[in-house]
């Protein structure tokens, strides 16, 4: 609610919002949280040598995420080759990451909760690729 009020009362915004461009926002902020937490979570297992590569997705997905997140809230000026290219970037990202957890989803309940937010935050970016504004 409050990223959508922060864009509606924009200045540059005169009232209104790309509900794509917020649905994204909120997901890469979700998936950012998830992962990071999956990560840590996975360091947390007896196998953590198995779950290596789903570590290193996750803090990679995080990032992207978060970076994604931060840059599409912006609304003063204009920057949307960038803006696409970290969208398309978060969910390719966001897709191996799902990938990977999903791997491990029947043994770890985190990485199945991480998966799913990456699989939703995924969509959330593709519906936002042609969109943006």
């Amino acid at each position: 609610m409050s990223i959508r009020a922060m864009i509606e009362t924009h200045p540059h915004m005169d009232g209104e919002a790309n509900e794509a461009l917020i649905a994204c926002i909120t997901a890469c902020f979700d998936c950012a949280q998830t992962c990071i937490s999956c990560a840590d979570a996975c360091l947390g297992e007896t196998m953590v040598d198995e779950l290596r590569q789903c570590i290193r997705l996750n803090e990679d997905c995080a990032d992207i995420c978060l970076a994604t997140g931060q840059a599409a809230i912006r609304r003063t000026g204009r920057n949307a080759q960038v803006l696409q290219g970290l969208v398309e970037a978060c969910a390719r990202a966001c897709a191996a990451c799902a990938e990977e957890c999903g791997r491990h989803a029947e043994m770890h309940a985190h990485c199945r909760i991480c998966a799913e937010a990456c699989r939703a935050c995924e969509d959330a970016c593709r519906q936002t690729i042609n969109p943006i504004q």
